[in-house]
């Protein structure tokens, strides 16, 4: 190493170790932190009209956990959780959490086909739903993939299509709404828990902070979604240390527009609360940028977490100068590269002098690095940060796996507390994820300059980052090529100003069909989420290859670019 020359360094960092790492299970951390301060506020879902104190929150997730085992669910059982941000999904996290319950993350842009997948390649024996919202019909869905719930009695469902499936559970509003066949309200299993049920206790003596705890899916450049299985000493330490860089205490009130089925909104924003006995702020179910707007003004909100196009959309909304915002001080900006004059906006106009960014995948826990309060302006737009405490991150030659001078050009790999459990049921996945030294290969292309900070310059993975949203092109082409007129189909990223990225997909038609850009969104529609549908389609008669046969996409994207007059950062 040529000390007088820092930039000749490895690119390796360790993190600070001055905080010791969180060694309790999530109950016992939330049990505590509750009998410390009761009645500070915990928890406020502006858009349900419940507030909770920490004392409030903990009887209620007691009470549900006491109502979950009633149900016959054992430790390591798998609950699935899909719905949109509510009081239910954060009690739903700490309840599982007590009695060694595995919760399952399910997005709710979900459809049939995605749904199907997801409950069986974990064998979920119960699912907590919201009944609608918007154009989404979850119970619809629910009584497509399993009719037998119209003949069935709550909590024994025996549906062919979902094998595992006992009980489906409906969010609901108490005392509102008609009754659903098979299924069972989410206020009349609430009542069926006791707060003070000795099992409780007793189950969470014999949990261990590795033990899984959560499941969130992850798609794959090769086919169906992974199950990335994440432990409560995962995503409780990682929750800690985000709250750290963010300088969080229990005075600070968060607002979470982010979702909870997504790392960003259950960790950054629950957990990054929750561990520094902070409020918990949920604006609205969707994003709305004029209620996140009316509600940092109403609640006196500290922190505001979203992606780039959260906060463009609330800084461009007609309503904007309105609301005084001088709570704000700090928040997390993350899910797709940030505009240095988007983040000069959210500090001068929205007060949040703090901002800080975040760079992570969801098998790390997500964060691995994370800017501070206190990294310059300019570190802060342009890299990713530094490393996070008791985290090791390198970059390293993708072909020989060789760490790589400060300034050079690699694959980031990561290394601690964070890295995940596994991929659920695939071991020879996450072999492949997790090497034999248990460095995460992120997949990402990264540098690292002399003081540590990382900026993330490419994708090895074949991955489109749509809004904050990771598509990955492999899951949407297997899908396609259900089509009965789709002979050979590839989906690339184009660049977008409003998403950052959007997907196009080349087709080739099976000879004798004629297929419509029309036919392929009809066939798309109900069955992959809305922003899995690529916006531009173009039948083509081959494709751009290597003399070796390999497909090369980086040539289809850069022709629809040109057909498209497209630039990165610019649209048409």
């Amino acid at each position: 190493m040529d000390l007088a020359n820092p930039a000749a360094a490895p690119s390796h960092a360790r993190g600070a170790t001055d905080s010791p790492l969180i060694e309790q299970t999530l109950g016992d951390f939330f049990a505590t932190m509750a009998g410390r301060q009761p009645t500070r506020e915990a928890l406020v879902s502006r858009h349900q009209g419940l507030r909770y104190t920490y004392a409030e929150l903990h009887q209620a997730a007691r009470q549900l956990a006491s109502a979950l085992l009633g149900l016959g669910l054992d430790k390591g059982d798998r609950v699935g959780i899909w719905s949109h941000n509510n009081a239910e999904w954060v009690l739903m996290q700490l309840a599982t959490a007590q009695v060694g319950l595995i919760l399952v993350n399910i997005n709710p842009a979900y459809r049939t086909v995605e749904v199907e997948y997801a409950l069986n390649k974990v064998d979920c024996k119960a699912l907590v739903t919201m009944p609608s919202f918007k154009t989404s019909d979850y119970l619809g869905m629910l009584r497509e993939l399993a009719p037998e719930l119209s003949l069935c009695r709550p909590g024994l469902l025996a549906a062919k299509r979902l094998p595992t499936l006992r009980t489906v559970v409906w969010i609901d509003v108490a005392g509102l709404g008609e009754e659903q066949p098979g299924m069972l309200r989410f206020s009349a299993l609430m009542a069926r828990g006791n707060a003070g049920d000795a099992r409780i206790d007793a189950i969470g003596a014999a949990l261990k902070n590795t033990d899984p705890i959560n499941i969130q899916f992850t798609s794959g450049t090769t086919g169906f979604p992974k199950g990335a299985t994440l432990t409560h000493r995962n995503i409780l330490n990682n929750g800690f240390f985000i709250g750290e860089c963010m300088k969080l205490t229990p005075a600070d009130r968060l607002c979470i527009p982010v979702p909870l089925y997504h790392c960003f909104g259950m960790v950054l924003g629950n957990l990054a609360c929750i561990t520094h006995g902070s409020t918990i702020v949920y604006p609205s179910d969707g994003f709305d940028p004029l209620l996140v707007l009316e509600t940092v003004q109403a609640e006196r909100c500290t922190g505001l977490h979203g992606v780039p196009t959260m906060f463009i959309a609330e800084l461009d909304h007609p309503r904007f100068a309105e609301f005084d915002l001088s709570s704000l001080r700090t928040g997390i900006m993350a899910g797709s590269p940030c505009p240095i004059e988007v983040m000069k906006r959210v500090q001068a106009d929205m007060h949040m002098s703090e901002v800080t960014i975040a760079y992570g995948m969801t098998e790390t826990s997500p964060v691995s690095c994370q800017s501070d309060a206190d990294t310059p302006l300019a570190k802060r737009v342009s890299t990713v940060g530094r490393v996070q405490s008791h985290l090791e991150v390198k970059i390293v030659d993708p072909e020989t796996g060789a760490v790589v001078p400060r300034g050079e050009r690699g694959e980031l790999c990561t290394k601690g507390y964070s890295v995940m459990h596994g991929y659920w049921g695939d071991e020879a996945k996450t072999r492949e994820a997790i090497d034999e030294g248990g460095w995460m290969h992120t997949g990402d292309l990264a540098t690292m300059d002399a003081e540590g900070y990382v900026n993330i310059v490419g994708r090895i993975k074949d991955m489109v980052i749509r809004g904050g949203e990771n598509l990955y092109p492999r899951e949407i082409e297997e899908f396609l090529y259900r089509h009965p007129q789709v002979q050979d189909v590839q989906v690339v990223g184009v660049p977008d100003e409003k998403y950052g990225e959007e997907l196009c997909a080349w087709i080739i038609a099976k000879p004798g069909t004629r297929p419509t850009e029309d036919d392929i969104r009809a066939f798309c529609k109900g069955q992959i989420a809305h922003y899995k549908v690529p916006r531009y389609i173009r039948f083509v008669t081959g494709f751009p290859m290597t003399v070796t046969g390999k497909i090369q996409k980086f040539k289809i994207r850069d022709t629809m670019k040109d057909e498209l007059g497209l630039q990165e950062g610019k649209t048409a």
